[in-house]
């Protein structure tokens, strides 16, 4: 075997320009892991929302493999400083033809600043409502109460009105009912605080009952009791059920609209 032309064919410049190029992209790769690891260990340990962190490790992520590439370029003789000019005029480019995603991108900054929700907080944002799973680098999504996950553009979230119904940890109960004009009021608004009745409403504020108004065909009344947000669409559930059975119980009327003619000879 004759090592010396082995040893003056791995000698040739390309192959050795090959091993440099293989090194520094399998060198790099493993610090880029490295690195990403470390950064999920800091997010995990830290108190930044949690909805944040996939937008930060895809930044990251982004930004180390754009280095790498770079190094790659340097080591095989490519001029980096014409990439990097050339890289300018091409992101001109594609900001101009990518600006909806770019808006979505300073959007989800824009979340990150302004902090109007967290992560599992429940929220209603151009119209959807559900819990926030994360705000990722373009969308952020929720899952809605019947588990569907909806993605709404980070552009589109800063600009909606935002609703939190977490953030203050307690939620008020609405319920709207209507009774005949033939029932006592002071019966009725005490068989509405009695369905009121359950472990998981608030003693403060405390339960509340009252005539609202007069229809045509009927008294409107409205029971409100306060819960954790947690509990809000099962109080709610039960305090609506409860009400047409004491209302039984107690021979109060739930009327609907009717009209009554009277024919006069």
């Amino acid at each position: 075997m004759n090592w010396t032309a082995i040893f003056q064919f791995f000698q040739q410049p390309v192959l050795i320009t090959v091993f440099k190029v293989v090194i520094i992209a399998v060198i790099g790769s493993l610090l880029i892991r490295i690195v990403n690891r470390t950064v999920k260990k800091i997010l995990e340990n830290s108190k930044l929302e949690k909805a944040a962190h996939s937008l930060i490790r895809t930044l990251v992520k982004t930004v180390l493999y754009i280095l790498l590439g770079l190094i790659l370029a340097s080591s095989i003789g490519i001029d980096v400083t014409g990439i990097v000019a050339l890289a300018s005029v091409a992101s001109l480019a594609v900001s101009l033809a990518l600006q909806n995603m770019l808006a979505n991108v300073i959007g989800g900054f824009t979340l990150l600043y302004t902090h109007p929700f967290s992560s599992g907080d429940y929220v209603e944002i151009a119209g959807q409502s559900g819990t926030v799973q994360e705000v990722g680098i373009a969308y952020t999504r929720l899952t809605t109460p019947d588990n569907k996950l909806v993605s709404i553009p980070n552009s589109a979230v800063v600009a909606a009105e935002i609703v939190n119904y977490t953030v203050t940890g307690t939620r008020r109960v609405d319920v709207n009912i209507t009774a005949s004009y033939d029932a006592d009021p002071d019966v009725v608004v005490n068989a509405l605080l009695e369905a009121a009745q359950d472990d998981r409403v608030l003693a403060d504020p405390a339960p509340f009952a009252s005539l609202t108004g007069y229809g045509e065909s009927a008294i409107s009344y409205t029971v409100r009791v306060w819960v954790k947000g947690d509990d809000y669409w099962d109080v709610h559930f039960k305090i609506t059920r409860s009400i047409i059975d004491i209302f039984r119980e107690k021979g109060i009327e739930m009327t609907y609209p009717h009209l009554n003619v009277h024919l006069d000879k």
